[in-house]
Parts: C-alpha cells; sequence; structure tokens
C-alpha cells in the first residue's frame, strides 16, 4: 500500500493547504484499496514515543491528525466509550525501554498521566497527573472510573481515580512492570514484568498482587482471551509466547512466533491472538504473528512495516491495527484475508496503540501535512 504522492495530494487539497499552513496539529491523508474503503470504521489513536505526540486516525475518512503533547508517549488508552483518551509516559524526549539496559532506564525519571477530549485532542490535556518512574503502559476499566499505570522505575502500578485525578492506591509488583491488561470480567489485572520473568496477578477490587506466575525471559505485554480462561504473554527474547491458565495461575505451555514480539492482542471470537514482532533496534522486524487458540500454533505470518510494536483489534474483529515504529506508519490488517489493506504515516516512533469503534472525528482546527 502506497502513500499519496505529493502531486495527487497537492491537487486534491490545494485550497486547504493554501488556507492553513500554520504550526500546531497537523492533519494527512492516506491511501487505501477501493475494495478495503468501505469497511474500514473507527478511530485509532497511537502514542508516537520519538515524536513527543499523539496521532488520531479517522479510518473511514483516511484523515490521520497528529498533535504534540508534552510528553514522550510510551502507550495510549481510550475509555470505554470513546469520550477520553488517556496518554502516559516520560518528560518529552525522554523515551522509554523494555528493561534497564539503557542509561535511561536507570535514572529516575517521573513520568505523568494525560487524559484528553478525544473530540478535541489539539486543545491539549484535561488533566495531568504525575505518577511514578518510567511510567510504560496505562489501562482503563470498563466503567471509566480507574486507570491504572505500570511504573516501570519503581516496581510498582498506580491506581489513578479518574474523576478526582489522583492517585488513590500503588501496588508493588515484579521487577520493572511494563505491559498490562484487564481480565474481561473486571476482577483481575495482568502485569508483565520484564527483569524477573513474571507476571503479576492484581485484584482490582483490593487492590493488591495476590499471585504471581513464572512464565519466561523478558515478559513484555500480556492478552487475554475473551472467556478470560488463558493470558497470552509475550517473551521478548525468547521469540515466543507463554500461556497462562488463568484458573490455576500456572503457565502451560509456549508458542514460537517471530523476532522480539512486544504487543499482542486476542480476536473478539477468541479463535487468534496476533503478536507483534519488533525486531531489535538494528534489525528490526516486520512481522506478525497469527496464533490459533484452539491448536496453540502459529497459523499465519503477516508483513506489516518495520518495527511492528502495537497491536489493536477493532470490536467487530474485522480489523488488526499494527503500529510500526520504525517506519512511522500503522498497518491495518483485514483479518479475514490476513492482508494489509491501508497503511497509514503518523509521527515519529508510533509505540501504542488503541481502537475505538466511534466515527466521530476531532476538533477541525488542524493545519495539513503531507504524509
Amino acid at each position: 500500500m502506497r502513500y499519496l504522492s505529493r502531486r495527487q495530494f497537492l491537487a486534491s487539497t490545494a485550497t486547504a493547504l493554501v488556507s492553513s499552513l500554520a504550526l500546531g496539529p497537523s492533519l494527512a491523508y492516506a491511501q487505501q484499496s477501493p475494495a478495503s474503503a468501505q469497511k474500514l470504521k473507527g478511530i485509532v489513536y497511537t502514542a508516537d514515543e520519538h515524536g513527543n505526540s499523539v496521532s488520531a486516525i479517522d479510518l473511514a475518512s483516511g484523515r490521520v491528525q497528529t498533535v504534540p503533547i508534552p510528553i514522550s508517549p510510551h502507550n495510549v488508552q481510550s475509555t470505554a466509550d470513546g469520550s477520553r483518551l488517556l496518554a502516559v509516559g516520560g518528560p518529552a524526549g525522554d523515551g522509554h525501554g523494555h528493561g534497564a539496559n539503557s542509561a535511561h532506564d536507570q535514572k529516575e525519571t517521573k513520568g505523568r498521566l494525560l487524559i484528553f477530549d478525544a473530540a478535541k485532542l489539539s486543545s491539549g490535556p484535561m488533566a495531568s497527573i504525575q505518577v511514578g518512574n518510567h511510567p510504560a503502559h496505562v489501562v482503563v476499566d470498563r466503567a471509566g472510573q480507574r486507570a491504572f499505570v505500570t511504573n516501570s522505575g519503581d516496581n510498582s502500578v498506580a491506581v489513578v481515580n479518574l474523576a478526582h485525578k489522583t492517585i488513590v492506591q500503588t501496588i508493588k509488583t515484579g521487577r520493572y512492570p511494563h505491559g498490562l491488561r484487564i481480565s474481561p470480567d473486571g476482577s483481575e489485572s495482568y502485569v508483565a514484568n520484564v527483569e524477573d520473568g513474571s507476571v503479576s496477578v492484581i485484584d482490582t477490587s483490593m487492590l493488591t498482587e495476590v499471585a504471581r506466575i513464572p512464565v519466561g525471559k523478558t515478559p513484555v505485554q500480556v492478552g487475554f482471551t475473551p472467556d478470560g480462561s488463558r493470558v497470552y504473554v509475550s517473551l521478548r527474547d525468547e521469540n515466543s509466547v507463554s500461556i497462562i491458565d488463568t484458573e490455576s495461575r500456572t503457565k502451560i505451555g509456549t508458542i514460537p512466533v517471530g523476532r522480539g514480539p512486544i504487543q499482542i492482542h486476542a480476536t473478539p471470537d477468541g479463535r487468534f491472538v496476533y503478536v507483534a514482532n519488533q525486531g531489535t533496534d538494528a534489525e528490526p522486524a516486520d512481522t506478525v504473528s497469527v496464533i490459533e487458540v484452539a491448536s496453540d500454533k502459529v497459523v499465519d505470518t503477516i508483513r506489516t512495516g518495520k518495527g511492528a510494536h502495537g497491536v489493536a483489534v477493532s470490536d467487530d474483529g474485522l480489523l488488526v491495527l499494527v503500529s510500526n515504529i520504525t517506519d512511522g506508519t500503522v498497518s491495518v490488517i483485514d483479518a479475514a484475508k490476513r492482508v494489509v489493506v491501508a497503511t497509514f504515516r503518523v509521527g515519529r516512533g508510533p509505540n501504542g496503540i488503541t481502537y475505538h469503534h466511534s466515527r466521530k472525528w476531532g476538533d477541525r482546527r488542524s493545519t495539513f501535512r503531507i504524509a
């Protein structure tokens, strides 16, 4: 899938360019195939870690809005109703790793959780809440009342009351907690602890760690099946995915995948799990592994862009969205055909990614740029 050329873009948007060449948020377009265009709907958000920005993609129109923000965001999460977007990260330009091997991961860096009105991204955050050192990921409960933030540098998870915009609890975890997800019934959160090869189980009512499960080397992210019976865990340095049985809270298997697996997400029907294989900075990978849950085997490998990192799945299961951190793009996969049907250029270094089915678009006070 190629982008609109400069000539094509200028021919179709010349008037808009003349009237809106100003500093501030930007809006771009990406090309789709005619066969896929009618299927694309909803809004996709990315945390553009290297660009200190967040991007919003309107899949129906192909428009991309990229908005500068005052942090280096590692992850984003939409609330269930789509009204708010949460972004978490360290100071602008700090970035974030997946372990304490880099210099910036060895120093204390307090991060922030930003809350945006999803319809007015360019207006800036509605709230900014200081969290812990090197915050990595954020998830929101179904009611939209609490956010859970992993503080990688503090070995903890911060629980934020979104109405009061305050931290109400800090929960100790394993070493260097990174990715986390809330169980489908909302009763637990599983947290991948990169440096001690474990997954913490947090009771979301008691707000305490109730178990710690050994899984393998460098777990980065977790993903529940829709029935909550299993959790799949990406093991970056093993090039594999571990499987946890949630009833017994034990590891029951391992599946080889591509190089450097990072984010992971199950489809709504529970049949497949998609794994983004990022590779390394020196040798970025560009694939997504498709695991069949019934057989616990990889049944397909899809080529996306370089540095495939984040994965989200549309609510209807028709689309899989992948952020490519090296290429600075988002790939849209047709889940039925398992092919990339659209590619969108976003801000630099797109890391975390989230999807919402809402067709609402943000405010129109945006300038245009050529992707």
